[in-house]
């Protein structure tokens, strides 16, 4: 059996060893983030309600997807589906489907994703965890708990969204407030898709920061240790 890896057919043996080469080199050359890292990925960086005149380019969004996409999910399923509504006809579109108070932030913003999740995404088991292909077989049969699988896994995608799109230099505005029966109905229709949320993406504005970082749990609080 071969394996394509970066392009290149490979024996599993050797792309076994190859993976464990770049586990191994990335471990050598990287062990934590760093003060800034961590401030730009968490600690300094807010959810954004205003936005600047500055445009996101179609390679700023291929980057985001192209970090997203390896953050891990249950047996690699991936059933995360994006919708990148930038033009103003499409912003039209998704107007109605706003809640009132996130209309006219969503309007200002560059782009806009709508994050959906693949009632079908078990159909691809045989590419994207080829060691079980079988399991497709228990989503397929069993249409509710392919539903709640979905929408559990494509909102831990939904994290890492956010997490790549302040790493390539951006600010995100995630929000839920919206009529996912109305958007489905306007971006999704022909698709077995559903909407799970929004986010907001430029480059935040300063005058939509109104105070400071609301409280966080402390980890005593709110977590233990057993």
């Amino acid at each position: 059996m071969n394996l394509i890896d970066n392009g290149e057919n490979m024996s599993e043996e050797q792309a076994l060893a190859d993976a464990h080469a770049r586990i191994t080199d990335y471990r050598s050359r990287i062990q934590t983030l760093d003060g800034n890292a961590a401030d730009l990925m968490f600690r300094e960086a807010r959810n954004h309600n205003a936005w600047q005149d500055k445009d996101v380019s179609n390679d700023k969004l291929r980057e985001i997807w192209d970090l997203m996409k390896y953050g891990s999910t249950s047996a690699n399923t991936l059933p995360a589906r994006l919708i990148f509504i930038r033009s103003a006809e499409a912003k039209e579109r998704l107007k109605p489907c706003l809640m009132p108070a996130n209309a006219d932030k969503t309007m200002a913003a560059p782009v806009t994703a709508l994050l959906a999740y693949d009632l079908e995404f078990f159909t691809d088991f045989a590419k994207l965890y080829p060691i079980r292909p079988e399991m497709a077989d228990m989503y397929s049969s069993d249409p509710a708990r392919a539903e709640k699988f979905a929408f559990q896994q494509s909102s831990l995608q939904g994290a890492y969204l956010i997490m790549a799109i302040r790493a390539v230099g951006l600010d995100a505005g995630a929000m839920g407030g919206f009529n996912t029966d109305a958007a489905d109905a306007e971006f999704l229709g022909g698709k077995n898709w559903k909407s799970n949320f929004l986010c907001n993406i430029g480059y935040g504005d300063l005058e939509g920061i109104k105070g400071p970082r609301l409280y966080r749990y402390g980890f005593d609080e709110v977590c233990d240790i057993i």
